[in-house]
């Protein structure tokens, strides 16, 4: 560790794609602590992200207070405790000492750093003003903090699943057409842009294309074809290694904890913070969704069956609804019988299997209704319908109250 210099370091522990926040403000202090902190065999990760948590703790101290000269004191150490968060896992990675709970240590900090510093933030101008706004503002702040977030790993979770299912019908069918365990592969467009970020999606496709492999499976095709232009800014950025996400949760935070008490105007800074971040979170829904086309694309390439054709349908179960009672148009329930035994006999509805569902249970039934068979082995589950109307005592108790009514 002594031997390392600092462009080992850079190359070393800093991300090939980052915030511009933390590219521009936090990385050239982090890199020159981490040559020093990595001499230490006690400073590890975990507890370099316990004292980030403490000095966000401290600089809610200071917003709580919220006179100016606080203000400044608590948005320094916001800084300094967002650099100590950014320390801890580039130690990680320079130590290779990294675990799955010091990520979700992290993780769980920095969302109690926020929650706290909002609350008193807001509520120390709260307190100074009574403006009851600064209390909706910090509402404001930890709801888009938090769906920031959790939107975020939802469609990581999506993405990640739509890549299994294509690797898995994508080897399916090469082991079909009797490739080779070493032919077969499946290569996506995002990896190898990632790895080369200043290369084309053509030059990726020809390439592919001239070496006889499989096609290039590309899931945000749609999006570089809505935005052309997308492409020449995010080369230009990522010549500084600032990902094209400009406002995400770090600036977010940034602007609200650090910008705003500095300038003095902290509703400012939170609305046009907030505004910012609503509109890059639409815009990456949007991107997801023209994703969620090229999937289904990709799957009508691969395997059309696998794509349902039934999507939007109402199921015949739920056609004898409330706006028509059986027995009032016998072809209606005639084709309805003829429909629902279709459903019940096809294959690609059946029930699940005890080990594809432990917890199934087919409807009961508690009614012994053998009189209305539409045809040999009719389920009586689903014919609820006829079964409420062959209830004697509520047929009586029915009729009963028509003519009580009827007399009134």
């Amino acid at each position: 560790m002594h031997k390392l210099s600092l462009r080992a370091v850079q190359k070393l522990t800093c991300k090939k794609r980052d915030a511009w926040w933390t590219v521009l403000l936090v990385d050239p202090v982090a890199t020159r602590l981490v040559c020093l902190l990595a001499r230490f065999d006690s400073v590890t990760p975990n507890r370099v992200t316990w004292g980030a948590l403490f000095v966000g703790l401290g600089s809610a101290y200071f917003f709580l207070e919220g006179d100016p000269a606080s203000l400044a004191i608590g948005a320094g150490l916001y800084h300094v405790s967002f650099i100590l968060d950014c320390i801890d896992g580039k130690l990680a990675r320079l130590k290779g000492n990294g675990s799955v709970f010091g990520g979700w240590l992290d993780y769980v900090f920095d969302r109690i750093r926020v929650l706290f510093c909002a609350l008193a933030l807001m509520g120390g101008q709260y307190l100074r003003t009574e403006r009851p706004v600064f209390l909706l503002a910090a509402l404001v702040v930890v709801f888009l903090d938090m769906l920031r977030y959790v939107d975020a790993l939802q469609i990581y979770k999506m993405r990640m699943s739509m890549r299994k299912k294509i690797e898995a019908l994508t080897l399916a069918r090469q082991d079909a057409e009797g490739a080779g365990q070493e032919e077969q592969q499946v290569v996506f467009m995002e990896d190898l842009l990632r790895d080369q970020p200043h290369s084309e999606p053509e030059e990726h496709r020809a390439a592919a294309e001239a070496a006889g492999r499989p096609p290039v499976v590309d899931l945000h095709q749609g999006f570089r074809k809505s935005f052309p232009w997308y492409a020449r800014v995010r080369h230009g950025l990522l010549r500084s290694r600032i990902r094209p996400h400009l406002i995400s949760g770090i600036e977010f935070q940034m602007f609200i904890f650090i910008v705003g008490p500095l300038i003095g105007h902290v509703l400012v800074a939170t609305a046009v913070s907030a505004v910012l971040l609503s509109l890059f979170e639409l815009v990456i829904m949007f991107k997801f969704w023209l994703s969620t086309r090229d999937f289904t694309r990709t799957l009508e390439q691969l395997d059309p069956d696998s794509v349902p054709d039934r999507a939007g349908s109402i199921s015949p179960r739920m056609q004898a609804g409330r706006h028509r009672r059986r027995g009032q148009d016998p072809v209606a329930d005639a084709a309805e019988d003829r429909a629902v035994h279709a459903v019940l006999t096809d294959e690609r509805f059946a029930a699940p299997e005890p080990y594809e569902d432990p917890g199934f249970q087919p409807y009961p039934h508690p009614y012994d209704d053998t009189a209305h068979q539409p045809w040999p082995g009719y389920d009586q589950s689903y014919g609820d319908t006829v079964q409420l109307q062959q209830i004697p005592a509520q047929a009586a108790r029915g009729e009963n109250l028509r003519t009580e009514y009827q007399g009134r």
